[in-house]
């Protein structure tokens, strides 16, 4: 990918100035949009720049102010980039929004490699390059804060979600790790968001191996619902926390009744995270983005 540029922007920025990262789709674009809404300056990263075109047009339709910055979450120069472009065009750059996701369906042994590896490289690695750019930035500053979307799946486990799971753990534990190593930092705050099934593209998107169309489980939240709990974190109204009516019983379920919880998790995620709608095996915009499935909301039925 070419070096991070500027695409659009309006003229000038009004309020504060938030970095989202996965913005061109699902539960980023919401949150660059319902920032936009507030009067806030949206500094717009993902992989496709024609997507990120558009949600910028949405955001100054919306009275805000966006900025389009190409780049892969993965390519450490490419986020750097990013950041210093934001700060030279706004002065500072206020927050970021970690939401840049992939996903892939399937057993572990029938997941190739490679696309097990790109899946936690972009969620996980993905989010360590982010804080590596913005929390010196924050710190010189001497404000800033930092809201990484994890998942349910960072607190349980399912099958044919290996890499999903493997990556959301590893995003949990490195957000927490991050909250201690800012305790130094009095201006500096580091959260997560951990929202369950969401009614967002990433399930069609996804890799799969696993032969049918994946689909967010029951209870499903509109995007827009979790952007509203990622930017009250961004703002410092409330802690970490999580998205969803059904996350505490899952979580109840896989601490305290583990062997009830492994009996009937395969049975009910093939009933309820999978449609009949057959697919053969595909890498989904786990490689490569696919500019064309991108946007807010992915079609299902959602909790508003």
């Amino acid at each position: 990918m070419s070096r991070t540029t500027a695409v659009s922007t309006s003229a000038a920025a009004g309020g504060r100035v938030v970095l989202v990262t996965g913005a061109s789709s699902g539960i980023g674009r919401a949150c660059a949009l319902r920032l936009a809404e507030d009067g806030e300056t949206v500094v717009l990263l993902a992989r496709a720049a024609g997507p990120l075109e558009d949600v910028a047009r949405q955001c100054r339709a919306r009275g805000g102010t966006a900025l389009v910055t190409p780049a892969d979450v993965r390519d450490a120069s490419q986020v750097a980039g990013a950041v210093e472009l934001a700060v030279s065009t706004f002065g500072r750059l206020d927050g970021v929004i970690s939401a840049a996701a992939v996903m892939a369906y399937g057993r572990v042994e029938d997941v190739p490699p490679e696309v097990f590896a790109r899946v936690v490289e972009t969620n996980l690695v993905g989010t360590a390059v982010v804080a590596h750019a913005v929390l010196p930035r924050f710190r010189a500053q001497g404000h800033g804060s930092l809201v990484v979307v994890g998942s349910v799946l960072g607190q349980i486990t399912t099958p044919v979600m290996g890499a999903y799971v493997a990556s959301k753990w590893g995003v949990r534990g490195l957000a927490r790790v991050l909250e201690q190593e800012t305790r130094d930092a009095p201006g500096v705050t580091v959260r997560i968001v951990s929202p369950g099934g969401v009614d967002t593209p990433i399930y069609q998107q996804a890799a799969n191996f696993a032969g049918f169309v994946g689909r967010p489980p029951p209870p499903v939240d509109s995007p827009e619902r979790v952007a509203t709990a990622v930017i009250e974190r961004l703002w410092g109204r409330r802690r970490s926390g999580g998205v969803g009516l059904a996350n505490g019983v899952m979580r109840f379920g896989f601490t305290a009744l583990p062997a009830l919880f492994d009996l009937l998790v395969g049975p009910l995620v093939d009933r309820v995270a999978f449609s009949r709608t057959r697919t053969g095996p595909t890498q989904g915009n786990v490689m490569e983005a696919v500019p064309e499935r991108e946007g807010t909301h992915g079609g299902f039925f959602s909790l508003r």
